[in-house]
């Protein structure tokens, strides 16, 4: 069994902390960023993708924050208005996040006549990175933490209880973040041509995976199991898959007819 003490504090000099959150959030984006300048970004939008980055980032983190204001914690927040902007004290939606990147990719798009998919498929490309880092960061800060578990591998979380719990954290950064980079390198280089097929295929297996770790993660202690026994995030994560699912389906059938 391993015990997490770990301190969610990387860096602090003086009064100033900087936490591992943000350290996640910095590595993510430049790593993902050099990568998707490197090796997937196509000639059309090569010049542009520099300004686009301001726009995800943009769209990420206001995505990322309301989503978790209006899916998870609307009552606290709609009394609290002022915590809203308090994004240092943690609460970020990972599904607000996509839907923040996707409002900010179609307007920077528009404004530049491009093709809206050539830009998201680079972003599903990466992303696992950026999840995998995230969850690791999940897991320093003993929050977003497992049910409690016998199993070999389990950890206790001195920071939460002194109960062992499935490191679901560490289940997500290998699912979400690794296997699912695998797999979008895999049929990257059968789609390659073809924008929105990427796209549709992060939706899908991101959602699948994230739907079955949620089942050894505890559902958030203000909302609980909202339907047929389904966290918010299993919930969310089905209505992602049936996106993903129309969306690959229309652009493959495009693909077959061209």
């Amino acid at each position: 069994m391993f015990i997490n003490n770990f301190d969610p504090v990387a860096i602090e000099i003086f009064s100033l902390e900087i936490r591992w959150y943000s350290l996640a959030y910095i590595i993510g984006i430049v790593l993902g960023w050099y990568l998707a300048k490197k090796y997937f970004v196509n000639k059309n939008i090569f010049t542009k993708f520099d300004d686009y980055i301001t726009y995800i980032i943009i769209g990420l983190i206001l995505g990322g924050r309301l989503g978790y204001v209006l899916f998870y914690n609307f009552d606290f927040y709609s009394n609290n208005l002022v915590d809203i902007f308090k994004i240092w004290q943690g609460g970020m939606s990972f599904h607000g996040g996509v839907l923040g990147i996707i409002i900010a990719s179609i307007i920077f798009a528009i404004r530049n006549n491009d093709n809206v998919f050539e830009y998201l498929d680079v972003v599903a490309l990466v992303s696992p990175i950026g999840i995998f880092f995230g969850r690791i960061t999940n897991f320093i800060n003993s929050e977003l933490y497992g049910s409690i578990t016998n199993v070999p591998w389990a950890v206790t979380f001195i920071r939460v209880d002194n109960f062992p719990r499935h490191p679901s954290q560490l289940y997500e950064a290998l699912l979400e973040g690794l296997v699912l980079f695998l797999i979008l390198i895999y049929f990257n280089n059968k789609f390659s041509k073809n924008p929105g097929l990427i796209s549709g295929l992060f939706l899908i297996f991101y959602s699948i995976f994230r739907f079955f770790v949620e089942f050894y993660r505890l559902p958030d202690e203000q909302l609980g199991y909202i339907f047929l026994k389904l966290s918010m995030g299993q919930v969310m994560s089905l209505i992602f898959i049936l996106l993903g699912v129309i969306l690959f389906y229309f652009k493959y059938e495009n693909r077959e007819n061209k």
